[in-house]
């Protein structure tokens, strides 16, 4: 059941829309600084966009995506009216005015400090207060779906969770620890100087308040499109999942292991220990197990649903596959991504790798791969795979729909491959203008080009991806039936309470991060003569 059909609409919508915002940026970003761009005579423009496009798909995209797809999940997979309707409004109209006014201070060249917000540089106090109140709506989600689950318990007494609300709420815990260290980072260092009530900042101390939430924040982004692998892919294929216990424990090592990770980021700051660094080298290298896990569950998933059409042999299964399916194809292309962005993210968790490749645009390319490429192309199967229960109408032009699936993943190899190839060569990441004339860099211009060309692919695709869910709702009525979830080969009757509760892994996640943060940001917080004057960004 989907009862609260227009709120899901909402969100789904609202994200969509800025994300075509924020990738007609990028596009228009990749285009000025390579070759076939022309010089921009104001570069400031360059990083007004970079923040816009940064903050958009960093913040408010990803979180109206998730916010959505769990109230969808909530009513479904607990088949109960979601509790606390007017809240989850009151949180979705929070992020709509905390993105508006986030946004109009970098439109006016007043908060050009990119979505890591850079300290010591200074924006508008509007821009942080905006992302301030994207947070606090997200939060508000984080507690219904807490509640909804809690009232669903009360109803079903020593009940197995559902496998896609366990993820969900995993997911929602997950995020709610992740934000604190933005916050903290904004409520104790930086809104206080945007505010003119200090002068100077501990740039250092708000560094390492942003690396708690700049890594774990990927694994919050992950999460829908985890949920949708595991209980989405199987039913739309016509498989079942491989293992619901398996895909229960990746969720729980996400929600655990995620977290005390952050600083393999801040590797070449000088205020941060040794030993710290490598011990979030070493849980950087542990999160790759939930991973590892559901790649091989998926698999096997996809199997089971190739033999059940037919399929026979070691690899001959492989040409039973439903290949005409977009969720099929967009889980290929998705696994694909994350394989090759998954094998720079160990590089980059490398204490001696990571010094070759740091801030240059080998990190862009990796987080693209990462963000843009696997997370990005399962959102749009969501919205695909959601669409008809939300409108009542059929999306029925699958041909298209595999374009723009197809069109993205080539626009994002296209894109990524040649921001990893520079990047060893150490071209800088972030830079407004490059001087291909000067032969130490015309070399790359090629490689710079491709990317640009990759670029411009994306937007097509994203404008394609637009004009399907606009159509969509115009679309000849159907009856799409109830909104099911994909069952395990073995449905479980019961369920172990370590794989059907959230609490001791919660427990577990804080102590981790307190463990792992704890002393680096109370030796920081109480060396004095840390702090620097503030840079202010545009007239304030």
């Amino acid at each position: 059941m989907l009862a609260n059909r227009k709120l899901i609409l909402a969100h789904f919508w609202f994200a969509f829309a800025l994300f075509g915002v924020a990738l007609t940026l990028g596009a228009w970003q990749m285009f000025i600084r390579s070759p076939i761009g022309t010089w921009l005579s104001n570069p400031e423009l360059y990083y007004r966009s970079l923040t816009a496009h940064g903050t958009v798909m960093g913040y408010v995209f990803p979180t109206l995506v998730a916010m959505g797809f769990g109230y969808a999940i909530s009513e479904s997979a607990l088949e109960q009216r979601l509790v606390g309707v007017r809240w989850a409004w009151a949180g979705f109209w929070l992020i709509v005015a905390g993105s508006i006014m986030a946004v109009i201070p970098i439109a006016l060249g007043r908060a050009s400090v990119l979505y890591t917000f850079y300290p010591p540089l200074i924006g508008n106090v509007f821009y942080y207060l905006g992302v301030v109140l994207v947070v606090v709506g997200s939060w508000i989600w984080v507690a219904l779906m807490s509640v909804n689950l809690r009232v669903w318990r009360k109803a079903h007494p020593g009940a197995p969770v559902p496998l896609a609300m366990f993820a969900n709420v995993a997911g929602s815990y997950l995020w709610a620890w992740t934000a604190v260290g933005a916050a903290l980072e904004l409520l104790l260092q930086i809104i206080p100087v945007a505010a003119g009530l200090k002068a100077t900042i501990d740039a250092g101390l708000a560094r390492v308040f942003f690396s708690w939430t700049l890594h774990a924040i990927v694994y919050f982004w992950l999460m829908p499109t985890y949920i949708a692998y595991y209980t989405i892919v199987p039913r739309a294929i016509g498989g079942r999942v491989y293992s619901d216990s398996m895909a229960r424990i990746s969720f729980i090592l996400f929600l655990v292991v995620a977290m005390p990770i952050g600083m393999h980021h801040t590797f070449a700051d000088p205020q941060v220990g040794a030993g710290f660094k490598f011990i979030h080298s070493a849980f950087t290298a542990l999160v790759a197990l939930p991973t590892l896990l559901t790649v091989f569950t998926i698999c096997a998933s996809v199997e089971i649903a190739a033999r059940l059409r037919g399929g026979r042999g070691l690899f001959g299964w492989i040409r039973a596959l439903p290949w005409d399916n977009p969720m099929m194809l967009a889980l290929a292309f998705s696994f694909v991504m994350l394989g090759f962005g998954g094998a720079g993210g160990l590089i980059n968790m490398s204490y001696q790798l990571d010094a070759s490749i740091h801030n240059t645009q080998w990190i862009t390319g990796h987080f693209h791969l990462i963000f843009g490429g696997a997370i990005v192309i399962m959102y749009f199967a969501i919205a695909y795979d959601l669409w008809p229960h939300l409108t009542g109408r059929e999306l029925t032009d699958l041909r298209l729909i595999r374009t723009q699936l197809w069109l993205w993943f080539v626009g994002m190899i296209v894109t990524t491959f040649p921001w990893h190839w520079v990047g060893i060569l150490g071209m800088p990441r972030r830079m407004a203008y490059f001087d291909f004339g000067d032969p130490a860099i015309a070399p790359q211009a090629l490689s710079v080009t491709f990317s640009a060309i990759g670029g411009f692919i994306l937007l097509t695709s994203g404008i394609i991806f637009l004009v399907i869910l606009a159509r969509g709702m115009r679309a000849p009525q159907a009856d799409a039936g109830p909104y099911r979830f994909a069952l395990a080969v073995h449905q479980p009757a019961t369920v172990p309470v370590a794989l059907n509760t959230h609490a001791l892994w919660v427990a577990l996640m804080i102590a981790l991060t307190i463990t792992n943060y704890g002393y680096p940001i109370l030796t920081l917080a109480l060396t004095e003569g840390t702090s620097v004057p503030a840079v202010y960004v545009g007239a304030q």
